[in-house]
């Protein structure tokens, strides 16, 4: 039996996208959805990848994971990826990278995020280094200090490797709420290309403050957990998308869940993170065609809470 996972496995090209299902196809006709970066308007494609958990493959020792995050990858650039978010603290996930990037046609427009994730100048020094090698690039695109771990070292070293060239933007990141109050504070206080936190339909503790802030501040925003590690999906299992979710070319919840955060106005990216192709073409479909406006954002809220 031909199945979505056969027809995508070992060929990357139009011929995948004639053979699966048409609710995966990624139209020509549908604009694909990018951002401006606010401090020099560069411009990035809303859907990103995340790579915690899902390409920390060595964990499982198997060949075919290590296939499937190929294919992954491969869809991500063919559909017009850019920005992969990792960390050298994911497990395997950079050394993956490193083992698979050089295998991957089309990823020129390649936009590299990582992070610094220790105590003190220079374990963080060569830390990043560490980094710099295993994505095989000249620079970092993004380099952002994870958690704000020990941010005051480290941001030096962040604008001392920026002003050398070998970053280009810098940035934070938090994935837990309890570190808000000092992350604002250093969005206020310090100049930051990007910041990085948890955004999606059931938290939206972000709108009250964070965004906001980064507006006021020139800051771009990179949205993780973006389905609540899967936990919104379990309310929708089951359920057929409303009918005017076709407005906005959405064509899956996935989707649904993704283009809600893409909409929101201070948002620049989203990195939802799969080890599954067909579920990484799905979310790349979120990147294409129309976004809901903010009568239909507040709509799609009531209907979420509604099922």
């Amino acid at each position: 039996m031909i199945t979505r996972r056969n027809l995508i496995k070992g060929a990357f090209g139009l011929w995948i996208l004639q053979a699966i299902k048409p609710d995966f196809i990624l139209s020509e006709e549908f604009p694909l959805i990018r951002k401006a970066i606010p401090v020099s308007d560069e411009m990035l494609p809303v859907i990103g990848m995340g790579t915690s958990r899902t390409f920390n493959a060595l964990t499982y020792g198997s060949p075919e994971i290590l296939n499937m995050l190929q294919e992954v990858l491969q869809i991500f650039f063919d559909k017009g990826g850019a920005l992969i978010d990792s960390s050298p603290t994911y497990g395997q996930a950079e050394k993956i990278l490193s083992n698979l990037l050089p295998r991957i046609k089309n990823k020129e427009n390649l936009f590299s995020a990582t992070k610094v994730s220790i105590t003190g100048r220079d374990a963080g020094i060569s830390q990043m280094e560490y980094s710099l090698k295993m994505w095989g690039v000249k620079k970092i695109d993004l380099m952002q200090i994870h958690n704000i771990r020990d941010w005051k070292s480290h941001l030096k070293t962040l604008r001392d490797w920026k002003d050398k060239g070998k970053i280009r933007y810098i940035g934070i990141t938090t994935s837990h709420g309890n570190h808000h109050e000092e992350f604002e504070k250093i969005m206020k206080n310090e100049q930051l290309d990007f910041v990085q936190f948890s955004y999606n339909i059931v938290d939206r503790i972000a709108e009250k403050r964070l965004f906001p802030l980064a507006a006021e501040k020139n800051i771009a925003t990179i949205i993780n957990r973006p389905f609540q590690r899967g936990e919104i999906f379990e309310k929708v299992k089951g359920k057929k998308l409303p009918g005017w979710a076709s407005e906005f070319d959405c064509n899956s919840w996935g989707q649904y869940f993704l283009k809600f955060i893409a909409s929101h106005p201070n948002v620049t990216n989203v990195i939802p993170a799969t080890s599954k192709p067909k579920h990484e073409l799905d979310n790349m479909g979120a990147g294409y065609g129309k976004l809901p406006d903010e009568k239909t954002r507040s709509k799609m809220i009531e209907y979420y809470n509604s099922l």
